[in-house]
């Protein structure tokens, strides 16, 4: 259990990391407030987005500047026009790789990442399957059916028994972070022999986070080429959201025993690379945070996202206990949020009206919640949430990092709203 005080200390590491990287620090006292700590968080992260487009006014669009050399902390860039050829120097956002190099290629979103991945396999395969769990990220789905007609979309029955092995046509697996936990074990318990490229996103998991050594450890058992794809908006930037960056990351094949089949890892990259400059998806310089890659960066990110699994752990408990016939999902892989459903079933916009005024009511009750479309933040984050497999709505409860004391009595108060406004909601 930690305590407010201790929240405090630690969360005033976090904002004098951020205040380490302006060329001109300022006088940042230990914040008596978890509204202090996000006020100081994210004016911080702001400012250092200014002070980054003041001091790299040179490294324009046209890169017209011989002498521009745009850098974001321990980042370094080289491009020229519209960063069609963006190279990037600096710091992995994951655990450093043991044996060969990956390639990562920057993007200026996560959906950027996964667009450009999927639109350049059509350069090497002309048909073939997409396998995706259960779950799976509503957007990346819409994504594949809408525009990548070069594979078919197969969702993973469960039990999925033997469905990834054997040979045929080329095929894809689409292992998304955000599924539930009992989907996910089921996937990684499957033979994977038959599978030609294994598409991991991991933007629900830490950049370290065991789960993602885990899955390289799975591909590695049956040779299967990995791709990691990731927004790095959500945990990679202490919960200050500091800009739109995306990556794809190819894992070196010393890391996963990878052998070519259908798809060359090296070719893909290659296809990747051109389809971000003919989409004009790459990453912008200033998005990069500044802060990250050293031993304190780590540190304190293990610290908070360890925070915010501890809390949803106690969330899932609470609920279980409280909402049972009203919770939709309380046991996602990650941790990080839960979803509630309503008496009566929801479409999109009562979905969102129910998630607003949620926040609005408990946040003028004195709680840190707000009514925002991400996770990972240092309050409480509610939005709708649309699942594609059942074609559910409900509403998403990010977990935060707050004191346990202080998020068990929001947990609670969310609880007593839930379970309150239930006719208000069947009438939405």
């Amino acid at each position: 259990m930690e305590t407010i005080e201790a929240y405090l200390g630690r969360k005033h590491e976090e904002i004098r990391l951020l205040n380490g990287c302006l060329r001109g620090p300022r006088n940042v006292p230990c914040p008596r407030s978890v509204d202090e700590v996000i006020a100081a968080k994210f004016q911080l992260a702001a400012a250092l987005r200014a002070e980054h487009e003041l001091a790299d006014w040179k490294a324009t669009e046209t890169s017209w500047s011989a002498s521009a050399r745009p850098t974001s902390g321990p980042f370094a860039f080289s491009y020229d026009y519209q960063r069609a050829d963006l190279k990037v120097s600096g710091p992995s956002f994951y655990e450093a790789e043991r044996g060969g190099t990956s390639e990562a290629i920057y993007t200026a979103s996560g959906m950027a990442a996964i667009a450009a991945l999927l639109l350049a396999s059509a350069r090497l395969v002309t048909t073939g399957n997409i396998v995706v769990l259960p779950g799976s990220y509503g957007e990346t789905l819409e994504l594949i059916e809408r525009f990548v007609r070069h594979l078919r979309l197969v969702t993973l029955s469960l039990p999925p028994g033997d469905a990834l092995a054997g040979a045929g046509a080329p095929r894809i697996l689409l292992l998304d972070s955000c599924v539930s936990a009992g989907v996910f074990e089921a996937a990684l318990r499957c033979d994977g022999s038959g599978l030609d490229l294994l598409i991991f996103d991991t933007t629900c998991f830490a950049g370290r986070s065991g789960r993602i050594r885990r899955v390289l450890r799975w591909a590695r058992r049956y040779q299967i080429p990995v791709v990691m794809v990731r927004s790095h908006t959500k945990l990679d930037s202490l919960g200050a959201e500091y800009g739109r960056l995306g990556s794809a990351v190819f894992v070196a094949e010393s890391e996963t025993g990878a052998q070519a089949r259908h798809l060359n890892s090296e070719r893909l990259a290659a296809e990747m690379r051109e389809a971000v400059r003919l989409l004009g998806g790459a990453a912008l310089p200033a998005h990069f945070p500044p802060f990250v890659g050293t031993s304190a960066y780590w540190s304190l990110t293990k610290r908070r996202v360890a925070a915010i699994l501890r809390n949803g752990r106690h969330a899932a408990r609470h609920f279980a206990r409280e909402l049972a016939p009203l919770s939709a999902e309380l046991h996602f892989t990650h941790g990080l949020y839960v979803t509630l459903r309503p008496r009566h079933p929801f479409d999109e916009a009562g979905a969102r009206q129910a998630a607003e005024a949620m926040s609005r009511d408990l946040s003028r009750a004195g709680f840190p919640i707000r009514h925002a479309g991400s996770f990972g933040f240092d309050f409480a984050a509610t939005e709708w949430f649309h699942n594609a497999t059942t074609d559910e709505y409900s509403v998403r409860v990010a977990v935060p990092d707050l004191p346990t004391e202080l998020w068990n009595e929001l947990a609670a108060a969310i609880a007593r709203w839930w379970r309150a406004h239930q006719v208000d909601l069947g009438e939405a």
